[in-house]
């Protein structure tokens, strides 16, 4: 089994403050553009394709984060931190912005129209490392 590492005050500090992470600008020349999303140390990358009316997550990850990057379409993500009873915040993301889920923060995604986004992970994506970092929570979107 692969091992987690654990969370340190360090790595914290490089976190984003807010959920949507203001993109830097991109590189241009004359061949096109390239746009900067997240320069941290991960392990997993992913491509997620999300059905209108569909919803994703309603859980916490102990030690793991993941920025996400709307390819097309919109998310409705809800969040709050773990162990909060207060009603969800909620922030609707679009297509081209990126945002940010840090550990231990509740979180759920609701798909208002067909979406395509990436999520760049912290940790492993092996069904092994993911399902012992993630705890399922009741639903937030209800």
């Amino acid at each position: 089994m692969k091992i987690i590492r654990p969370v340190t005050e360090e790595e914290r500090k490089t976190w984003p403050k807010e959920v949507i992470v203001a993109l830097e600008r991109p590189f241009v020349d004359g061949r096109g553009q390239i746009q900067p999303l997240v320069d941290l140390a991960m392990e997993s990358c992913v491509l997620i394709e999300s059905k209108k009316g569909s919803v994703r997550a309603n859980h916490y990850h102990r030690s793991d984060w993941h920025f996400c990057y709307v390819l097309s379409g919109s998310i409705e993500y809800l969040h709050r931190p773990h162990g909060s009873s207060a009603k969800p915040a909620k922030v609707v993301v679009n297509e081209g912005q990126l945002f940010f889920t840090p550990p231990m923060v509740d979180h759920a995604m609701v798909f208002p129209q067909d979406t395509t986004f990436l999520v760049l992970g912290r940790n492993s994506r092996s069904q092994e490392v993911y399902e012992a970092d993630v705890v399922r929570i009741a639903s937030l979107n209800e």
